[in-house]
């Protein structure tokens, strides 16, 4: 079961030199989930080579430009390259009043539908979900309401031992009821016990993306356990005071949240524009918990 994150981009507020605002690409079993949608990620699709039609759920955490500038170009593009099946977008309420204005005085008519799900700030809430994911908002504390995401993947059902079901001639009517889990009578008196005949699948992953945040502990509950922790990291902790001003978090910051919920790996990126190297933030990040990554452009992270 494939599930992957790509990052499509990485720095805080503005692009610089390799590096674009934030956006990033889950693949769950070949369905794709584009997460945030800043300035330039059209461009990241077709440096990475990812089929922008492919991508049929789009989630904005916050209406700071650094996370949704290039939503009307994109869904523009998907327009003018023939897409018509429905796009589904979540986001906070005004993002559709933000996209309706620019396409009315465009005077553009999509040919597809926009199925719009107006996120709020408040309590987290689940989202979504289909056979893939379940997709949850994480509330998180910045300027204006801002949501992050969590994305974790639904149980798949039971493997059958197929070599052991034929050999004993088990009807292929009992197959389905095995996946679920079930034991089974037959007519004769036979019981079949489930565990004899199927394995579990694997164990289920998450995803959790915190976007923009000051690390203050409220939004820990929900990341508990997370397999891939992403998480903002726009300063050194050295800025600490300035990372509280503007609502944002420190590498350390980062490390420690990563450390208190337990997750398996921990993804930093939302640079600041001020560090022309990452290597700082990743040592920072690194001597509090170990396993940690950065967000680099064009890299996939299997999670």
């Amino acid at each position: 079961m494939k599930f992957e994150v790509t990052i499509l981009g990485s720095s805080s507020a503005t692009p610089v030199h390799n590096r674009n605002p934030t956006a990033q690409l889950l693949n769950c079993n070949e369905k794709f989930y584009l997460i945030d949608c800043a300035e330039g990620t059209q461009q990241q699709l077709i440096k990475y080579n990812i089929k922008a039609g492919k991508i049929d759920y789009i989630f904005i955490s916050h209406l700071h430009g650094d996370h949704y500038f290039g939503l009307i170009g994109l869904l523009s593009s998907m327009h003018l390259n023939g897409r018509v099946k429905p796009v589904k977008l979540f986001g906070p309420p005004a993002l559709l009043e933000i996209l309706e204005l620019q396409f009315r005085h465009s005077e553009t008519v999509l040919k597809f539908p926009i199925e719009f799900t107006a996120l709020t700030a408040d309590v987290p809430k689940v989202i979504f979900q289909n056979a893939d994911l379940t997709v949850e908002t994480i509330v998180l504390n910045h300027r204006i309401p801002c949501t992050g995401f969590k994305f974790s993947q639904q149980k798949r059902a039971r493997k059958l031992i197929i070599e052991k079901l034929e050999a004993e001639n088990i009807p292929i009517e009992y197959f389905p009821l095995l996946k679920r889990g079930l034991n089974l009578d037959l007519p004769d008196g036979t019981v079949i016990r489930n565990e004899d005949y199927t394995t579990d699948s694997e164990a289920t992953k998450c995803y959790c993306y915190c976007s923009d945040t000051l690390a203050d502990g409220s939004y820990l509950p929900q990341l508990k356990s997370c397999t891939l922790l992403y998480h903002e990291a726009t300063f050194l902790h050295e800025l600490l005071d300035r990372a509280n001003v503007t609502h944002h978090s420190t590498a350390l910051q980062a490390a420690e949240v990563a450390k208190q919920v337990g997750a398996q790996q921990l993804l930093i990126g939302h640079f600041s524009s001020r560090y022309k190297t990452l290597q700082p933030l990743w040592e920072e990040a690194s001597s509090v918990f170990k396993n940690t990554v950065l967000a680099i452009e064009g890299s996939t992270i299997t999670i």
